[in-house]
């Protein structure tokens, strides 16, 4: 069954830039936002902006979930009407959301008993990734529903890794995500360190990144963001502490214990007075700002 229409729900700085690349892949593309006022820049990049969910639900041959929280995933895919409703087509979900590995089982496994797949599908690479085509997407979900959602999934990310089953995807993304927490934080207090024994951030940034020391948030985040003081990546700390959060609760599900992420897990719940949720996350690697406590 080819996919020839699409639809997006959630319009954000990652699903716009998503359902935009689609639409310039030559798919027809829906999507859905709660916000009214995302239809104009929807719009104006191709996509038919559709105010009622339910439309959108019902007129897809693939969809793509680019949504806040696990709760908001569940409750797209268990809308009265919706999905689950659906018997014309099978159709695959592409979760591209950072949920918790368990919602993910439930709702792919109450997706196939209708006939329907789903793809926990957490992307890395940012609105700028989102809006070029060249995320990188860590893959959890059968084998069959891949093969059907492939043609949508190459048209979004430059890398697809299917990592396993069904809750497999999740599971890499909040790994990654516990150690890019872990990184703002020791990059930020290494470049403090330098700067108060007297050598600046920019002089020592490039040995690091030299050497063993270096990482994404060093080689990428510093530089664009933390160093000219924009603070604009479009991700926003309190996505990274959800995402922090959901790591520890996984680890606390199936006994683990990790005391540094804890102590990263408490740096980041400490440091809301100073860097609210809405502030974007590389905040947290400002050399410049006093340490936390």
């Amino acid at each position: 069954m080819a996919i020839r229409t699409v639809g997006v729900v959630g319009l954000g700085n990652m699903g716009l830039g998503m359902a935009a690349q689609l639409a310039r892949s030559g798919f027809s593309v829906d999507g859905h936002d709660i916000s009214a006022a995302r239809q104009g820049v929807a719009e104006a990049a191709g996509i038919r902006f559709r105010a009622g969910l339910a439309e959108l639900l019902a007129d897809a041959d693939a969809l793509v979930f680019s949504l806040p929280y696990a709760r908001d995933v569940e409750a797209v895919v268990t809308a009265p009407g919706g999905l689950l409703e659906r018997r014309d087509r099978k159709v695959v979900v592409i979760d591209t959301s950072t949920s918790d590995p368990g919602t993910s089982r439930r709702l792919a496994a109450r997706l196939a008993e209708a006939g329907h797949g789903l793809l926990d599908a957490p992307v890395s690479g940012g609105p700028a990734g989102a809006a070029a085509g060249t995320l990188t997407m860590m893959i959890g979900g059968g084998e069959a529903d891949l093969a059907l959602a492939g043609p949508v999934l190459e048209a979004m990310a430059a890398k697809v890794v299917h990592v396993g089953p069904s809750g497999a995807g999740n599971i890499a993304k909040l790994v990654n995500n516990m150690l890019v927490a872990a990184h703002l934080i020791t990059t930020g207090e290494a470049l403090r360190l330098a700067e108060a024994a007297g050598l600046p951030a920019e002089a020592v940034l490039p040995v690091v990144n030299a050497a063993t020391g270096r990482s994404a948030v060093s080689e990428a985040m510093v530089p664009r963001w933390v160093l000219p003081g924009s603070f604009d990546s479009g991700f926003s700390a309190g996505l990274m502490r959800k995402d922090v959060s959901l790591a520890a609760a996984l680890a606390a599900e199936v006994g683990c214990d990790l005391p540094l992420s804890a102590a990263v897990a408490r740096i980041w719940e400490e440091m809301r007075g100073r860097i609210a949720d809405v502030d974007d996350f590389t905040r947290m690697a400002d050399f410049r700002e006093p340490p936390a406590g």
